[in-house]
């Protein structure tokens, strides 16, 4: 009895060790300090640079976090590889579908990345420079259309969004909304610029896929922005919109006498808007164990994410709740003067 015993736990063991499973592991990614430097094929250079308008010294870290994903579709992880990941709070089992819909590869899913690490980027100067009330215009580009969805065919890569429904958008975050009000019962009217020729269309929207579906009508939409300062920001291989709350603070601080963290280590997740707005991010637990780990002792988490956030907060770490990025100035302020942040917004007080 004993070796039958034996021999089903070690046949048990070798499945679990060969079999594949439909899910993948998130875990704490790299930490990069918005105000450091970061290797760029092989040199080191400043993760933000501002090359020609007056910027001033930076002191402790505005911190960005990532989330590094174990597994993929081509390389699917064992049920012991999961397994392991079942007792650690720092890591997260997700399925395989959350982060690669069926049909999308791992290079489209690269690629979305890619361009929303760019919008993101483009959205965190626009952000910062409207807060220094710097001034500047902006248009709004399709970058790809979704196959089969309500623009493919109508709309392509390279045209200018001009106005929907009459209504014009200094960022994304506006032309979402106008679509998600405009419903999908009737069309919205879309006028755009192809070539230089403006052009009008009918686009009736559908519902997106998802825990919190919107009107949509399937386009990848960047915004193109006429800066006054020539902002750079150098980071390789890290998508996703993330870090864009956090790049605006580099910028500002950058841009702005004296220390606006006090001279603390202070790390930060959210989306923002051109108009400073501060969305939700996917991974927030992970994000959190990652400044923990880093040794960081003040978190920013935007304020949509606060239900995952309570209850899951590291030793150690202060969480503040970010609207938009006032409120992430207001909390640095309050960390300059020592304060810590007290009396401000916390996911448990919001």
């Amino acid at each position: 009895m004993g070796w039958l015993i034996l021999s089903v736990a070690l046949v048990g063991t070798l499945l679990a060790t060969l079999v594949p499973s439909p899910y993948i592991v998130e875990q704490p990614g790299p930490v990069y300090d918005t105000l450091g430097d970061v290797e760029i094929d092989g040199d080191l250079v400043p993760l933000i640079q501002i090359p020609v308008e007056t910027t001033y010294p930076t002191k402790g870290a505005l911190d960005m976090l990532t989330v590094n994903v174990q597994g993929n579709p081509e390389s699917p992880l064992s049920w012991f590889e999961v397994g392991a990941a079942f007792f650690d709070p720092s890591r997260a089992i997700v399925p395989v579908e959350a982060v690669f819909p069926p049909g999308v590869t791992i290079e489209d899913s690269t690629e979305a990345g890619r361009i929303q690490m760019e919008s993101s980027q483009q959205e965190a100067i626009a952000a910062a420079l409207s807060n220094l009330e710097y001034e500047f215009d902006a248009t709004l580009t399709v970058a790809e259309t979704s196959s089969g969805g309500p623009s493919d065919g109508v709309l392509q890569a390279g045209d200018i969004i001009r106005s929907v429904n009459d209504e014009t958008f200094g960022d994304v975050a506006g032309l979402r909304d106008e679509i998600a009000d405009n419903g999908t019962t009737t069309a919205a009217i879309v006028i755009f610029e192809r070539e230089g020729e403006e052009q009008t269309a009918e686009i009736t929207p559908t519902m997106s896929e998802g825990d919190d579906p919107i009107a949509i009508i399937g386009v990848v939409v960047g915004s193109a922005y006429n800066f006054p300062v020539d902002v750079k920001i150098q980071l390789e291989n890290v998508g996703g919109p993330s870090a864009g709350m956090m790049f605006a603070l580099g910028i500002i601080d950058r841009l702005t006498p004296g220390a606006i963290n006090g001279g603390e280590v202070v790390a930060g997740t959210g989306t923002i808007t051109a108009t400073g707005d501060v969305g939700p991010i996917g991974g927030i637990q992970q994000k959190m164990y990652g400044a923990s780990n880093a040794g960081v002792d003040f978190f920013f988490a935007p304020i949509e994410n606060c239900d995952e956030v309570t209850g899951n907060i590291p030793d150690d770490l202060t969480v503040y709740a970010i609207d938009d990025l006032n409120d992430a100035l207001v909390a640095l302020a309050s960390i300059r003067a020592g304060l810590s942040g007290a009396g401000l917004p916390s996911c448990e007080s919001s």
